[in-house]
């Protein structure tokens, strides 16, 4: 007798099945299986097997086997997730879950892209890709200063180890240093993003370690015997005991899943960690307040520090006259500076997309809105016609105060961005947004774009922040950490301040501590105001924080402000945060309370709050 969950998000019961004689060999915890249920046919997990049955009740057979799925450990953090983040459990382990079916036999076959890479006998592949020598041979350390980095992560397992690395230098060999120590089995590398996924995977291989990339490896990684490199996802990797985890750019919002359960692939590792006893190693340039709150930090010395950022030069626009928009003689003169020569290249962030995103009345001053809704309009690529944002409702671009059809920008968006910039630079701009092509800007030398160009470009020598304070207002509780991450990416771009490097800031609040931390290569500086904030407001990590959307959100609500010690508040129609001293009294209160019938989105440690 076994018990299941239903890959089913609506059903969060589990269900008795009995398993016919012809699948007892294939059936474990974890198993996928498909059942009968409520009559129709659905995918299932085995999460407990040698079950009693309930006095009185013939349970079902189960129809067939879908082949391995996640092992038991990974099934119990699936059930410690359903908790964490209030989601199904079935959502979790679809996630620790393969692609496609693998049976029993594929487990323990050497990776494929392996096959053609001659493996070095010390790692002890047998004919089939099973390994039958040593697991942990000596493989040569990196050198330089990651040892004494990973020396001090090591040392302290009851927690992890957060290391502040400056964003030019190599955080690879901080994976090097550690597989040197434990061996590729059981290692964990988590990157935010499927392209540095690739480029990592391709130099360890180079260096004869065995690598399982995920998810296309998922039975590999199951194996336990290769490094285990992916992204997001792969938190959930197969891997039965954790021996190590690094995760690089432990701060990046990649490892945060957007979609309902809102869960954090570093919680995930470091709650792995902690119940394996495995090292985990959070590397980051900016690491925010709830890490460092909850491990150990170390960095490397200042100096150190100092030479892995690039110059970061503040353009102060306080006293600038508004009519000269976004354009200040500093970065005129630093476009030219750079793109005349041959290979010059600059990077023009401005996080707003389209051409204008609010005009005024050139005669009378009046804002362009909506008549219908009075929201903001904005300039379509035609040029003649205005949307509205809001309710998409289309009209004539004329004043509706005045009907003069003379009206200025007053706040531009990257496409009417590009054309100016190329006009004044006289090299022809390539506009990057996250849904323009990715290959789109690669080559170009004057890239004019949303943060997303700050990932699709390779190199720069130097990217320019045209509106930074849009950032640092941002209306979310982490702006500030988020604004001195992205900084820290276009650093990497440039390089260091010895290879010429810049990063130039167009701002009117040029004092802000995200800027002082950036110029003076110190995250310290941003981390003990921001500390001190959410201890005063109680946010995290110093409490819990959730909100709830829809429909069914205020009859939820109303079920959670009986329980002690949480505060409910209705912040507008259908959307509700909810406030916890700590996550365990928070997570315990979403999990008792009955759900309503009525659509209903739970967001724990919510992005956008």
């Amino acid at each position: 007798m076994v018990r299941v969950v239903p890959d089913v998000p609506a059903i969060h019961r589990r269900f008795d099945y009995s398993v016919p004689g012809d699948l007892e060999p294939e059936i474990r915890i974890g198993s996928r299986v498909r059942v009968e249920l409520h009559g129709r046919r659905v995918g299932a997990w085995v999460v407990e097997d040698d079950v009693l049955p309930t006095v009185g009740v013939t349970p079902k057979p189960l129809s067939a086997s879908s082949g391995l799925g996640p092992p038991p450990s990974v099934v119990a953090m699936a059930e410690w997730a359903a908790w964490r983040w209030a989601g199904p459990m079935s959502s979790f382990l679809g996630t620790a879950s393969p692609t496609r079916v693998v049976r029993n036999g594929a487990r323990g076959r050497r990776p494929a892209r392996q096959a053609d890479m001659p493996i070095p006998p010390q790692w002890g592949w047998g004919p089939n890709g099973v390994g039958e020598g040593d697991p942990r041979p000596a493989t040569p350390s990196p050198g330089g200063g990651s040892v004494s980095l990973v020396d001090a992560a090591m040392a302290e397992r009851s927690a992890p180890t957060v290391i502040r690395l400056a964003p030019a230098l190599d955080a690879a060999l901080v994976v090097l240093e550690l597989i040197h120590r434990t061996g590729p089995g059981g290692v964990l590398v988590l990157v935010p993003s499927h392209t540095r996924a690739g480029q990592l995977a391709t130099r360890l291989l180079g260096a004869g370690i065995p690598v399982a990339l995920m998810p296309d490896m998922w039975s590999e990684a199951s194996a336990g015997r290769s490094v285990v490199v992916g992204t997001r996802a792969a938190s959930w990797a197969p891997i039965p005991q954790l021996r190590a985890a690094v995760v690089l750019d432990a701060h990046d919002e990649g490892y945060r899943e957007e979609r309902s359960p809102t869960w954090s692939a570093v919680d995930v590792v470091v709650e792995r960690g902690r119940r394996d006893g495995a090292p985990v190693l959070l590397v980051s340039p900016c690491p925010p307040v709830v890490m460092t709150e909850s491990g150990s930090v170390v960095t490397t010395p200042r100096a150190v520090e100092r030479r892995g950022w690039p110059t970061v030069e503040i353009v102060d626009r306080t006293g600038d006259d508004p009519r000269t928009g976004l354009f200040s003689e500093r970065l005129v003169h630093l476009l030219h500076s750079v793109l005349d020569r041959p290979d010059g290249r600059v990077v023009s962030i401005l996080n707003r997309t389209g051409r204008t995103r609010l005009l005024a009345c050139t005669l009378c001053g009046a804002l362009a809105r909506c008549a219908r809704c009075g929201g903001a309009v904005a300039q379509l690529e035609s040029g003649g016609t205005l949307q509205c944002r809001r309710c998409d409702e289309i009209r004539p671009a004329v004043c509706a105060a005045c009907d003069s059809t003379r009206l200025k920008s007053l706040r531009i968006g990257v496409t009417r961005a590009t054309e100016e910039l190329s006009a004044l630079s006289g090299v022809g701009a390539v506009e990057v947004t996250g849904s323009s092509d990715p290959t789109e800007g690669v080559g170009a030398r004057l890239v004019v774009g949303t943060e997303a160009a700050l990932h699709r470009v390779p190199r720069a020598d130097a990217v320019v922040f045209l509106d930074f304070d849009q950032h640092l207002l941002a209306p979310r509780f982490a702006a500030g950490e988020e604004a001195l991450a992205l900084l820290a990416r276009a650093a990497r771009l440039v390089g260091t301040r010895q290879g010429g490097g810049r990063v130039v800031v167009q701002t009117r609040m040029p004092d802000h501590e995200v800027l002082q931390a950036a110029t003076h290569a110190d995250p310290t500086v941003l981390a003990g105001p921001e500390r001190a904030l959410r201890q005063t407001l109680g946010l995290p990590p110093f409490g819990a924080l959730a909100m709830l959307k829809g429909p069914g959100a205020a009859a939820f609500a109303e079920g959670l402000g009986s329980i002690h010690g949480l505060s409910v508040s209705r912040l507008e129609t259908d959307r509700w945060s909810v406030r916890a001293p700590d996550h365990r009294v928070m997570c315990d209160a979403l999990a008792a309370v009955p759900r309503p019938a009525e659509r209903l989105r739970v967001e724990v440690d919510p992005i956008d709050a």
